[in-house]
């Protein structure tokens, strides 16, 4: 892979595991947390995004907009599924399993859709990522059987929606030829939108959220967008098949904050994942 596209996505694998440290540290919340956090991104963005609107040297599409509708649709999905998990799951057992699940089918998807070919080192580092994933993800559980099934259940359906937006936002920012950082901002905007009915729905929880935990709503609100904008770069110089994959690194250091942070068990499976994660991204790295 391109060494400035693997920089940045290991960057924004580090924020991504960052920010979802934050986002599970919220006592509540589902629709009301990713309004919150949705909004503040999309108020932190727009001055960036009429910016580069205005100095962009080739003129606004109205094909821009149409694949920001499609991208806000699947992130909405994203955020929404990825709350719940966090609500019924540990980060341990949701977060590896969703992250994991979307590179797999983002991969099977561009070498069968996309028609890309990473080659046999990238595909064998893609699996062995997947692999690692699989080692953090299951095994015995100290846990609650019950919470462990519901959160492989909404890391299965995060994942999914993981691997939709991949492989559409991939398009948008090489086919399509949106700009990176107009695409999130007109895709933030319209989440933003998407979801003001869920945040009226319970209006007292939204600014019971804001109260007294706005540090975690404002961390998620500026992380999360640093995070994807580094993937969103990175996608117009690799292949999904070979981008997708290399985020994963944030499992590690997702998995090594469950168990430091808060608490989680399993220390020693976790870290075997990571090792053979890791080890698929050096293949990655050289592919």
């Amino acid at each position: 892979m391109n060494a400035t596209a693997l920089s940045l996505v290991l960057v924004a694998a580090v924020v991504h595991a960052a920010w979802n440290l934050a986002a599970k540290r919220i006592s509540s919340g589902g629709t009301q947390f990713v309004w919150l956090y949705y909004t503040v991104s999309a108020v932190l963005l727009l001055p960036v995004t009429v910016v580069l609107l205005v100095v962009e040297p080739e003129r606004p599409q109205w094909s821009w907009l149409l694949a920001a509708v499609v991208t806000a649709v699947l992130h909405v999905a994203y955020g929404v599924v990825l709350q719940r998990g966090y609500r019924v799951g540990d980060l341990s057992v949701v977060y590896p399993v969703a992250r994991g699940t979307g590179p797999l089918l983002s991969v099977l998807a561009a070498v069968l859709v996309l028609g890309e070919r990473p080659g046999v080192l990238g595909l064998a580092g893609a699996f062995l990522v997947i692999a690692g994933v699989l080692v953090i993800s299951t095994g015995r559980q100290a846990e609650d059987p019950r919470a462990v099934k519901a959160g492989i259940l909404y890391g299965l359906l995060t994942g999914a929606t993981i691997a939709g937006y991949t492989l559409w936002d991939a398009h948008s920012v090489t086919g399509i030829g949106v700009p990176p950082v107009v695409y999130f901002g007109l895709g933030s905007l319209l989440q933003s939108a998407m979801l003001v009915p869920g945040a009226l729905a319970d209006r007292a929880e939204v600014r019971r959220i804001w109260r007294e935990q706005r540090r975690e709503v404002l961390l998620v609100a500026v992380l999360s967008p640093v995070a994807y904008i580094l993937v969103l770069f990175a996608l117009t110089m690799a292949p999904v098949s070979l981008v997708a994959p290399a985020r994963e690194l944030s499992i590690v250091i997702g998995g090594v904050a469950a168990w430091l942070v808060l608490g989680e068990s399993n220390a020693v499976r976790r870290l075997a994942g990571s090792v053979i994660v890791l080890s698929g991204i050096a293949a990655i790295a050289a592919a």
